[in-house]
């Protein structure tokens, strides 16, 4: 008994000087989750542990400054900045990666409405994969509902679209992995989403070219079958700019 009361201290011990990263890592790991940039690891997050993870974020990013040869010490410019940073990643771009889907309330399609509902423009903010650089744009969703169908309010598109923005992402994932969210709320019988955005990848760096935008689309359902419906659907978005 004394033995084990020993070992379970020691345990107790060495996991208190592990980085909570590796503590949620290896949590992932052992269940065989994927934990890329644009998937959401909230489940394997426990209590507190954000803000243990938001220091350990601060220190990691002093270190990236200090090999960038700023001095933060002295500059009053730069004092507080790896703190700045690491909040803004966690709290506010990537915070679609550490917490919990939104609460949506559905309601039954209790007047059976089967016409097209259009969304949008919802303004929608991420950042790309590959150089972690802004992704601004807009987002149109629209809906062919059928009986079935389960009813969200419209604030809720958006903020379903918030929650799946931000994570570093590319923005044809980012509008597959929304689609499939709301089929799953909402189980229409055709689903269409149209995203442009620009990428400042390409304006703030590279080509530095501020005008190039990107736009795609997911078709769902009756959209993908029924070609006069889906150019309803794009008829009916504002003209972009």
């Amino acid at each position: 008994m004394l033995m084990k009361v020993q070992q379970d201290m020691t345990d107790a011990n060495q996991d208190e000087g592990t980085p909570v990263s590796v503590k949620i890592r290896e949590r992932l790991q052992a269940a065989k989750q994927r934990f890329h940039s644009n998937d959401n690891i909230a489940d394997f997050i426990r209590p507190g542990e954000l803000e243990a993870l938001l220091d350990e974020v601060t220190d990691k990013m002093k270190g990236v400054l200090d090999s960038m040869v700023i001095d933060t010490e002295n500059d009053h410019n730069t004092g507080n900045t790896a703190r700045r940073v690491a909040k803004m990643y966690l709290k506010e771009v990537f915070a679609g990666r550490y917490v919990q889907a939104p609460t949506i309330t559905e309601f039954p399609n209790a007047e059976h409405l089967n016409e097209l509902m259009i969304v949008g423009p919802i303004t929608v903010r991420s950042a790309c994969s590959h150089h972690l650089c802004p992704v601004i744009g807009k987002i149109w969703i629209g809906v062919m509902p059928n009986e079935h169908t389960n009813v969200i309010g419209l604030s809720k598109y958006a903020r379903l679209a918030e929650w799946i923005m931000g994570r570093p992402q590319i923005q044809e994932e980012a509008v597959v992995q929304l689609a499939d969210l709301i089929q799953e709320k909402t189980q229409p019988d055709g689903l269409a989403i149209v995203m442009e955005a620009s990428h400042y990848c390409m304006g703030w760096r590279g080509v530095k070219d501020m005008d190039s935008k990107m736009i795609n689309s997911v078709m769902r359902g009756v959209f993908l079958k029924d070609s006069d419906l889906r150019r309803e659907f794009l008829a009916l978005i504002p003209r972009r700019s």
